[in-house]
């Protein structure tokens, strides 16, 4: 599979970078890593068109200053890449996320392994802290949990460490589909079914708990494929957008008898807790 390197220098930094992170989501980057000048994202080859680059609202906003470069990344470098840009994060002192190549963490509770590959979802980013968050504030024992939009697997991976069952993780990228699956393998957890694919898959599926850290408009769509498997007074979690979008997300979710019971924000990204009331 072969990747480009989308290199943005951004003047204002903040809100800028993170503006311009939900926006290259949108159009298929799949990675992120910050730095003091902006950000670095990652797009397969085939998804990238140049005509989706330039028309991004925020290159024409006239507050924001962006200037860009665009390489393509050699698939044997790319491992380097990453472990010269991760660090373990500890999440609410009881979750730390390390790569292999960093030391057991014996002062968490959870201390999850996730191989930094291609796939979205290694904690350092505020949706990805938040979810993890909110997971660690359920009752997960003996419930049966979907992962929408998996990425490295490591929401599954901690919600079958709090007791979960049944586990379903999905993502309708290739790279992210393996790449959970050796984490899965990583993490010692058996108990996680991964499928390559989208929303239509969940015909037939029931959960307790559903988890969706994805952007805006996909879970502006897809809400209706969750309610349909989700169990009576069933939870919701979901992150992957703005504190501005909590209005539009919560129109959607009245539509089908969600309630929102409680959202937690980091930097103008937020995490939010629904329950099923049908």
């Amino acid at each position: 599979m072969k990747y480009l390197e989308l290199d943005f220098k951004v003047e204002p930094l903040d809100p800028g970078s993170d503006i311009l992170m939900a926006e290259l989501g949108d159009i298929g980057c799949e990675s992120f890593v910050e730095n003091e000048d902006g950000l670095t994202a990652y797009i397969q080859s085939d998804l990238f068109k140049l005509e989706n680059l330039t028309s991004l609202q925020i290159l024409h906003n006239p507050d924001y200053k962006i200037a860009y470069s665009i390489t393509k990344v050699k698939e044997e470098n790319w491992n380097a890449v990453w472990e010269s840009n991760y660090e373990p994060v500890v999440i609410a002192g009881k979750c730390g996320i390390r790569a292999p190549f960093h030391p057991e963490n014996k002062e968490v509770i959870f201390d999850l392994v996730i191989e930094p590959k291609m796939s979205f979802g290694t904690a350092h980013h505020e949706t990805t802290s938040m979810m993890i968050e909110l997971l660690l504030d359920e009752d997960l024992k003996n419930k049966k949990v979907l992962d929408m939009g998996c990425g490295t697997g490591v929401l599954a991976i901690l919600a079958a460490k709090l007791g979960g069952i049944d586990i379903v993780a999905i993502d309708n990228d290739e790279w992210a589909y393996e790449n959970s699956l050796e984490n899965i393998v990583k993490n010692n957890e058996e108990n996680i079914k991964v499928f390559h694919g989208d929303a239509s898959l969940l015909t037939d599926m029931h959960f307790d708990v559903i988890i969706a850290n994805i952007n805006r408009n996909i879970l502006l769509n897809d809400i209706k494929h969750y309610v349909s498997c989700l169990n009576s007074k069933g939870i919701l979690l979901m992150s992957g957008f703005y504190e501005d979008d909590i209005p539009s997300i919560k129109e959607e979710c009245s539509k089908y008898k969600l309630e929102l019971e409680r959202y937690i924000s980091k930097n103008n990204w937020v995490g939010v807790r629904f329950i099923n009331n049908n």
